[in-house]
């Protein structure tokens, strides 16, 4: 009996004995950017977290990126949270009553002078703020990163110089900050998604966007915006570079996952770097070439954005407060403030190089992270 059971087990024993040393099965996740290849959400925000999965697991963890034909920004939510991706990036602000908590501080756009330190901010806000961390959980969602945009101005259709040039104008305005200060200075936000603004504007629906200049390359608006104004109108940094679905985050292991949440951090500093250094410059060439005209906002517009800024903080409390029924408020904004101090001086002092605020990131947020019960 005994002579039989060992023969009888042997081919399992020979099987697991081969699989002894090797490495463990490769798994491919599904990477949704949401955004075309010339948008810095796309290229390098997934591009280099693709290649980074492979090279930091050795090949453990790959990834295919997915085409906005598949997946867009809008539809972002219900593909992760269906399994049609297992990563993409996510706008909070697409989704305010589902994130108040996440939005309260990525919503603080005029706030935002220095964009790896927006970034940054984000990431370690959202890590250790519990009330975020429970929305995600709701929505099947696990945070990794943040990146930000450099500072919007006003891509126009028509000249604007002063505040009664902004008279009746509609403008996109990608969050309700932006609305805000569109309302304030007499012109009409409208949310329509990124990736109408073209059309939108070409068909004369809006006269404009409040945008980031790199916008004219990565959503070819140089065919159809004549004007900007060069107006700081602040970050857009309300992002989740790196979306995960919970589903597939509890099928990591606890090394993939502090791998996965670095490289995501690595990817998010360089697509600021893109988005914020690289690409201004590049759009403002482009947009010279198809003899659109920088236009310098007057003293009396910069005052009046100024004056904005500082009065509607008083606005998005009494907002978080009556609308989402939020508490604490004020502790919050205090809190998210200072570390965007902190962080700007970090960002300034290492002149806003992306792989050492990546390694500072990684170091002062993620090294504090238990990866055990993070997310699940």
């Amino acid at each position: 009996m005994i002579r039989k059971t060992l023969l009888s087990t042997l081919p399992l024993v020979l099987a697991a004995a081969a699989t002894l040393g090797q490495p463990a099965l490769a798994k491919e996740l599904r990477l949704a950017p949401g955004t075309p290849p010339a948008h810095p959400g796309h290229t390098p925000l997934f591009t280099s977290f693709q290649t980074g999965l492979d090279e930091r697991t050795d090949g453990e963890l790959t990834g295919r990126i997915l085409g906005t034909e598949v997946v867009n920004l809008g539809n972002m939510r219900t593909a992760i949270r269906s399994g049609l991706a297992d990563a993409g990036m996510f706008l909070p602000a697409y989704f305010p009553a589902d994130l108040p908590e996440i939005n309260l501080v990525g919503n603080l756009s005029f706030m935002g002078s220095n964009s790896q330190a927006m970034g940054a901010a984000m990431t370690e806000y959202i890590v250790t703020c519990g009330d975020c961390q429970k929305e995600l959980a709701q929505l099947g969602v696990v945070y990794t990163s943040s990146h930000s945009s450099d500072l919007y101005q006003l891509l126009t259709t028509k000249p604007v110089r002063d505040l009664d040039d902004l008279k009746g104008l509609r403008l996109r305005a990608g969050g309700p900050q932006f609305s805000r200060w569109a309302d304030s200075v007499g012109a009409t936000g409208s949310n329509i998604s990124v990736g109408e603004t073209f059309e939108a504007i070409s068909q004369g629906v809006l006269d404009g966007t409040i945008a980031s200049t790199a916008d004219l390359i990565s959503f070819r608006l140089d065919d159809v915006v004549k004007y900007v104004t060069t107006v700081k109108l602040g970050t857009y940094h309300s992002t989740i570079s790196h979306a995960i679905g919970r589903k597939t985050w509890a099928d990591l292991s606890e090394d993939q996952r502090r791998t996965l949440a670095e490289a995501s951090s690595y990817s998010s500093a360089l697509a600021t770097q893109r988005w914020a250094h690289e690409m201004p410059s590049q759009a403002e060439a482009a947009a010279k070439d198809s003899g659109i005209e920088f236009l310098q906002p007057s003293q009396a517009l910069v005052d009046a954005t100024n004056r904005f800024a500082e009065d509607d903080l008083d606005t998005v409390i009494s907002e978080a407060e009556s609308r989402y029924g939020m508490s604490d408020v004020a502790a919050k904004l205090e809190r998210f403030q200072s570390l965007v101090d902190k962080w700007t001086d970090y960002a300034e002092s290492v002149d806003n190089d992306p792989e050492q605020i990546a390694n500072e990131v990684n170091r002062q947020v993620w090294s504090q992270v238990d990866f055990g019960s993070y997310g699940i």
